[in-house]
């Protein structure tokens, strides 16, 4: 049912290619020449497409926009529970599930989230985490079409959360295209909410792309624990700030 032998063979693939894997807080990115070139082909979609989407989106009520967040959200919470168990994290697995109950429940469907008020804000999870908390290395920079910015460990997390969801077995075409649609008003939510800082990353630096790739990585090491990102001989290990956490989340 969640294609098994394709998931243990792209996790031995990654597991293994791991043994090698830089684990400083560097930048790993010797696919750079071609991450440009997915970086600028990202940047012309945002600007053609995905820019004015969120911007046309964000003039719908914020409490819409938000309810139809919350319900994506909500239908995400069943996979962050999978990992939840798989990374041993057992009180997050059993907090992330009373969220989903009472969300979905008390919530109406997700469209509202009661649980936050009860005290059970969401605790994000996803098997790129998973492969972190197992000592698999980040591996290298990439940057993936309209993705954006990512690494091959949270690349390879990504397509394994796609086939390991637990919810896409027992959806109907129908239910999944309702899903697909609550998604995409996830992210353009997200696009119009923090637009000024995403387009002043995107548009306003003068390195764009390394911008970019500072602010992910910083970003995903810090909610991993393992510190910001050395590009000097400084010492850069304790937190770091990153204003764009919400949009990449």
């Amino acid at each position: 049912m969640f294609r098994l032998p394709l998931f243990a063979s792209l996790a031995a693939a990654l597991l293994l290619s791991a043994c090698t894997a830089p684990q400083s807080r560097g930048i790993n990115d010797p696919f750079e020449e071609t991450n440009r070139r997915w970086h600028e082909t990202n940047v012309a979609i945002d600007r053609a497409f995905v820019g004015p989407v969120g911007k046309a989106y964000g003039v719908v009520p914020d409490d819409l926009r938000q309810g139809v967040s919350n319900m994506s959200d909500t239908l995400s919470l069943p996979g962050m529970v999978i990992n939840d168990v798989l990374q041993f994290r057992f009180g997050d697995a059993l907090h992330n599930s009373a969220r989903l109950v009472l969300n979905a429940t008390m919530g109406i469907g997700g469209f509202f989230d009661p649980a936050t008020s009860a005290g059970l804000p969401e605790r994000k999870s996803d098997f790129g985490e998973t492969l972190a908390r197992w000592g698999v290395g980040e591996g290298a920079y990439v940057v993936l079409p309209v993705m954006g910015p990512s690494t091959e460990r949270d690349a390879l997390g990504f397509v394994v959360d796609v086939m390991l969801d637990p919810l896409g077995p027992l959806l109907d075409p129908s239910q999944t295209r309702v899903r697909s649609v609550l998604k995409v008003g996830e992210l353009a939510d997200d696009r119009a909410r923090y637009s000024d800082l995403y387009e002043s990353v995107l548009y306003e630096s003068a390195d764009s792309y390394a911008q970019m790739r500072l602010t992910y990585l910083d970003n995903r090491r810090f909610t991993l624990g393992q510190g910001a990102t050395q590009t000097t001989g400084e010492d850069t290990s304790g937190a770091a700030y990153d204003i764009y956490e919400d949009f990449y989340e």
